[in-house]
């Protein structure tokens, strides 16, 4: 099962959330992928992340996080065994997130939501302070990303599997050119 965790102000129309979803469908995989609308609250985005892998055997799952995405997938990850997929992953969103305090809109849809000050604390609670199995993760980052630092990603997972995209940027526009190797991850034992 590969689970898909999309980032702040993003949804399953992202980009390469869609793109998953179309090439695990062409590759008759279709049914081994969820991607899950999350709340803005952190608190509730955990939830409804645990609710979800209740349902698998950690060993069969594979954790795809994006951006704010990433940072739950590798909070996931250390408390459950899953593997992780980390796409340009936020490293310190309650330092980046700060400044999105208050009402505003998904990137996918006209959707006004609110980012409440709690949820700051909330993303607090799930910051990973270094990985304990690097060979759990494998990343994804791009030194054209326009809003997080590749070398705080690199630097907060050492030792994992590291592909380091030269340019490219924050949505990863070369994403498909990847999809092999992502598969190939999920799939390895």
């Amino acid at each position: 099962m590969i689970l898909y965790l999309h980032g702040f102000r993003s949804s399953p129309a992202s980009f390469k959330a869609r793109k998953m979803a179309e090439y695990l469908q062409q590759a008759g995989r279709g049914h081994e992928y969820i991607c899950p609308q999350l709340p803005a609250s952190p608190l509730l985005a955990i939830q409804q992340i645990e609710a979800i892998l209740s349902a698998y055997p950690a060993h069969q799952v594979t954790l795809v996080g994006s951006s704010l995405g990433g940072y739950y997938a590798t909070w996931i990850a250390e408390r459950y065994g899953c593997k992780a997929i980390l796409l340009n992953p936020a490293v310190k969103p309650p330092r980046d997130l700060e400044k999105y305090v208050g009402v505003t809109t998904a990137y996918h849809s006209d959707e006004v939501f609110e980012f409440k000050p709690e949820y700051v604390a909330q993303l607090r609670a799930y910051e990973v302070a270094a990985i304990t199995r690097p060979e759990r993760y494998f990343l994804l980052a791009a030194t054209g990303d326009e809003v997080l630092d590749w070398r705080e990603m690199t630097a907060h997972y050492p030792a994992a599997r590291q592909l380091i995209i030269e340019g490219s940027d924050h949505g990863m526009a070369d994403f498909v050119d990847y999809l092999d190797l992502i598969l190939a991850f999920c799939d390895a034992e």
